[in-house]
């Protein structure tokens, strides 16, 4: 009587041990698939700032040589000259098909 009950402590213990390794492995693939996705997010941020700064580049030839300071203030002088807040609201929200 006294083997079976340790027998079957012994297998709740072998039972309990491989619930915990599953618990730490998957643990371990959550934090893997998170960093893949801050990894895609990064490298999405990256890419459309690269686009939009070529595409500043390319309409203000000036651009390249303007610190980033100089940059936002044109930016912002350019957002307060009339009629820049009707185009703004006209424009197509994030995720619509234009």
């Amino acid at each position: 009587m006294h083997k079976d009950s340790t027998a079957q402590a012994k297998q709740k213990k072998d039972e309990r041990e491989e619930v915990l390794k599953e618990i730490r492995q998957l643990e371990n693939r959550q934090k893997i698939l998170e960093n893949k996705q801050r990894n895609e997010e990064r490298k999405a941020r990256t890419r459309r700032l690269i686009e939009r700064g070529a595409v500043l580049e390319g309409i203000f030839p000036l651009a390249p040589d303007l610190s980033g300071a100089e940059v936002k203030a044109f930016l912002i002088a350019l957002s307060h000259l009339p009629g820049a807040a009707e185009l703004t609201a006209n424009l197509p929200k994030s995720g619509d098909t234009p």
